[in-house]
């Protein structure tokens, strides 16, 4: 008789991180939630110290000896964690690039639009390379896809810097690459913000028709 399939096991899911009455040692080093070393003391007294601070005990390092705990609210220590995660990924998705596609002939609606979008993907993390095709007649007035260009750039600039300034490639395309700002130092992602009231900052002026 062939032998039954083997039963499936079903282990339960460890958490994250082992908190509160969930950490197994019986002692174990704290740190307080400036991260200041506490010393080593035991499990009971560590949690006691961390409820009179309405705060939580979380394991941090437990292959430690012994196993290291810091006292912390949880919901802010996971989102630390998720931001330095993010940050530490940031760098992976700037290597990825989009590209906008833009007309000396464009109008200003369609312009502020491809605008809109270079800021959502730099706040993305994401390369962005600009280029700018001229055509026919349009290739003796260049100064004009330059002056586009450059106030495209500047309208972004909260966002994301160029690389270098905008050059020509071959006789008729216009190009600059832009690289997301750092998060620290970029403003905030329009998609986030609030929504606009009285006292709501002034939208950012129109897109010009034509270069100064």
């Amino acid at each position: 008789m062939s032998r039954p399939f083997p039963s499936r096991s079903f282990h339960s899911r460890e958490p994250l991180h082992r908190r509160n009455g969930k950490i197994r040692a019986r002692e174990v080093r704290v740190l307080d939630e400036t991260k200041q070393q506490l010393g080593v003391m035991s499990l009971n007294d560590a949690l006691r110290l961390a409820q009179s601070k309405n705060l939580d005990l979380i394991e941090i390092a437990p292959n430690a000896t012994p196993p290291v705990c810091r006292i912390v609210n949880y919901g802010k220590f996971l989102y630390e964690e998720s931001k330095r995660s993010k940050e530490v990924r940031a760098p992976q998705s700037a290597s990825r690039m989009k590209e906008i596609q833009l007309s000396p002939a464009i109008g200003p609606h369609d312009l502020a639009v491809k605008r809109d979008h270079a800021i959502q993907f730099l706040c993305d993390d994401l390369k962005i390379r600009v280029k700018l095709r001229f055509k026919g007649r349009q290739k003796a007035h260049k100064e004009i896809g330059f002056a586009m260009v450059n106030q495209f750039v500047k309208e972004v600039a909260l966002y994301g810097q160029a690389d270098s300034p905008p050059k020509m490639l071959g006789d008729r395309d216009l190009n600059v690459v832009l690289t997301p700002l750092q998060r620290s130092k970029r403003a905030k992602n329009p998609r986030q913000a609030p929504p606009a009231g009285p006292d709501a900052p002034a939208a950012p002026p129109p897109v010009e028709d034509s270069p100064s």
